[in-house]
């Protein structure tokens, strides 16, 4: 059964009805929602547009799951983004579309927070399957890569910093020692 065909039999279809057609901030905005996404995060409008509608899936589970969810990484950049449209979010989503406060609790950091967490997010997936079947791996992967591979991710914005791929890097610096060996053979004769 496929995602959408299995949504038309999800034990609250009236609230999955109003995630579906809600759009995320104001209508005459010039940027929108998921044109922002994109641009924050380094993804095609697409990609974005997927991570969105992942995004009102993982609400979905945030008010029907009877557990505490966590949310994938590509959904929480979603949920980050929703927060900052504050009237949206608080005035509008949580009472007229979810019919309850959704709030974003940070980790306090640990051991015994990345267990809970892990657990959380492993939770969360069995309860997207029960709901919504298989999820996209790409955008949810497993437990272990979610929360205990990369606990150290860092956001870095291109604004920032500059970014090298590393075959550059190694090519450049394999490029400067073979000039810096010329240069010193050459000093020597």
């Amino acid at each position: 059964m496929g995602n959408t065909e299995r949504a038309s039999c999800l034990a609250e279809p009236q609230l999955w009805d109003r995630l579906s057609f809600y759009r995320i901030g104001p209508e005459d905005a010039a940027l929108s929602f998921a044109q922002r996404l994109a641009r924050e995060n380094g993804w095609s409008l697409a990609e974005a547009e997927r991570v969105i509608a992942e995004y009102k899936r993982f609400c979905y589970l945030a008010v029907t799951a009877g557990h505490p969810v966590t949310p994938s990484d590509a959904v929480d950049q979603a949920w980050h983004l929703h927060l900052t449209y504050t009237r949206d979010y608080w005035d509008r989503f949580c009472p007229e579309i979810l019919g309850m406060a959704l709030h974003h609790g940070p980790t306090a950091g640990g051991p015994h927070e990345q267990q809970r967490y892990f657990e959380q997010y492993a939770d969360t997936l069995k309860s997207y399957e029960a709901a919504f079947g298989t999820p996209p791996a790409d955008l949810w992967p497993d437990a272990a890569r979610r929360l205990i591979d990369d606990p150290r991710a860092r956001r870095v914005h291109p604004r920032d910093v500059l970014v090298i791929p590393r075959r550059a890097m190694w090519l450049t610096v394999a490029v400067v020692a073979a000039a810096l060996l010329v240069w010193m053979i050459a000093q020597g004769s």
